[in-house]
């Protein structure tokens, strides 16, 4: 056994040498809120914990459904543009507009990791809220672009800073929330999504009657939205927090019971150390590549975010008509998130099955948009917003991500490996809108139709394998090594002491935590 020592490398005491097979490590080795609660037993009072859950809810949530709102509103702001004149006024062909959706997910892919390790690195809240006003700025810019090159370079740049918002939204998530609280906090600020839809509409349908010289409504549309976004960079800057250990609307000891009561995550917090080792086991865990493929797949149709308004005008509505149907696309997608995780919270081990059956109307979307007669207007459109409740699995795949993965090195790389394969399909999806393919689109159609039964396929292998991993160690001898953990701490009056710590904090992955157990 390895002599105990303080992460200075001077020895502990000589009552710390008593414990028989303990492990000492260094206070960075393990997990943030392992010093806020080592010592601590006893059971929590559950009325307390509701009291602070509440808490966190109101500090947190409402912040983070704003900034979602805010974010996906932006990333769209082209396909509402495309109907107030875009195209026109900067010259673009139709391969330029796809490139222009690409560009994005581009940018989005090569700076994910590095985002990722960034998060881990500095205060969530400050390094989200420094990338929030730098793509304010960009938005704000596309008003000024008058070419492709111009629009490119500013699409680079929001790309480029949002793809730190929903790799830290899945971080903050698992820091402040439960396993089983996750799926619904993360259901409830994904489903803001529809809600941008929504409220996007409204304001593009405000630019469309704005007549200004020399500024048109699209200018006016990236004008508005990139103030909004600015706004937004310094509410966070001064309120959102980086932690449960250090938020500043807990006390002290709401501080502890907000860490305490992740126990039952056996994930911890957060660890600030980055650790190899973490990094390469996330690169062999079979589920980290499931989950991409997922990830990739799902996203393909996701290029119709920036194409849906241009084929509801191809039916024969006129841009207004179209500019306020858009709204009824963000009211089913708000609708079925919701269902979709209220359903999971009350069905325990339910996520890939739930999943699953919400690509099924998807499906049924894609049949009637390819063997409807294109006469047949309101069944198109029909379709069309059948197509959009497929969004609900790739949601319940990133609450389930993050809630089957432990250590903090591990879930930063899961999670870029996920949103950068995210990218790829988003990436990729524009060129499929190929202006041959006008205007029954039938081959982007099928495509769309083969990733939607393909991805409940690989919700279900991902149950397969994690439930048959659960039986497994259920059948293990109960394994000890990590029981006897203790760290250094110096207490008021200067005096060296050794305070044991749980296993939940000491930032093991799940493969290296035998207690783990995955939810399914």
């Amino acid at each position: 056994m390895n002599p105990l020592q303080a992460p200075s490398g001077r020895s502990f005491s000589e009552e710390a040498e008593k414990h028989v097979q303990s492990i000492a490590v260094a206070t960075q080795d393990v997990d943030t809120g392992a010093a806020l609660v080592a010592g601590m037993s006893g059971d929590l009072d559950p009325d307390e914990v509701a009291r602070v859950r509440r808490k966190i809810d109101f500090g947190i949530l409402p912040m983070m459904c704003t900034l979602y709102w805010i974010q996906f509103m932006d990333k769209t702001t082209l396909g509402s543009a495309a109907i107030l004149g875009i195209r026109q006024d900067t010259h673009l062909s139709t391969n330029q507009y796809n490139w222009l959706g690409t560009v994005f997910y581009l940018s989005y892919l090569i700076f994910e990791y590095p985002q990722n390790l960034a998060l881990q690195r500095f205060p969530v809240g400050r390094w989200m809220s420094i990338n929030i006003f730098i793509w304010g700025i960009a938005l704000a810019c596309h008003a000024a672009c008058t070419n492709f090159a111009g629009l490119f370079v500013a699409r680079f740049v929001l790309g480029m800073c949002e793809g730190s918002i929903t790799a830290g939204f899945m971080i903050v998530s698992s820091m402040f929330y439960t396993r089983t609280e996750q799926t619904s906090r993360v259901g409830y600020w994904f489903l803001m999504n529809g809600t941008a839809q929504i409220i996007s509409g409204f304001i593009s349908f405000g630019s469309l009657h704005i007549n200004t010289t020399g500024f048109a409504p699209w200018q006016w549309l990236m004008v508005i939205t990139g103030i909004l976004t600015l706004i937004t960079a310094v509410v966070y800057w001064f309120f959102f927090p980086d932690s449960p250990t250090n938020a500043w609307f807990l006390t002290p000891a709401e501080r502890a019971i907000a860490v305490r009561r992740l126990k039952e995550n056996q994930t911890g917090v957060e660890n600030k150390h980055f650790k190899k080792d973490q990094v390469i086991e996330a690169l062999k865990d079979p589920k980290t590549w499931i989950f991409a493929v997922f990830s990739a797949l799902d996203q393909i149709p996701n290029s119709l975010s920036n194409q849906r308004q241009i084929i509801v005008t191809s039916l024969g509505f006129t841009a207004l008509q179209t500019t306020l149907l858009s709204c009824v696309d963000g009211f089913i997608e708000v609708a079925t998130i919701w269902t979709g995780v209220m359903i999971v919270s009350r069905i325990p081990n339910s996520r890939a099955y739930v999943g699953a059956v919400y690509f099924i109307p998807a499906l049924v979307g894609v049949l009637m948009i390819e063997f409807l007669p294109w006469s047949n207007q309101i069944g198109l459109l029909f379709g069309i917003w059948l197509v959009d409740i497929g969004i609900t699995g790739f949601v319940l795949s990133l609450a389930w991500l993050t809630s089957v993965t432990a250590g903090h090195t591990k879930r930063v790389t899961t999670n870029a490996i996920m949103l950068s394969a995210y990218c790829v399909g988003n990436g990729l999806g524009p060129f499929m809108w190929q202006t041959q393919y006008k205007p029954r689109n039938r081959i982007p159609w099928i495509v769309i139709g083969m990733c939607y039964v393909i991805c409940p396929i690989l919700l279900l292998t991902i149950r397969f394998i994690l439930s048959r991993e659960n039986k497994k160690r259920d059948a293990e001898p109960v394994n000890n090594d990590f029981e006897e953990v203790y760290i250094e701490q110096v207490t008021a009056d200067g005096k060296r002491i050794e305070v044991k710590v749980d296993k939940e904090f000491l930032d093991l992955t799940d493969i290296q935590n035998r207690d783990f157990r995955y939810v399914l």
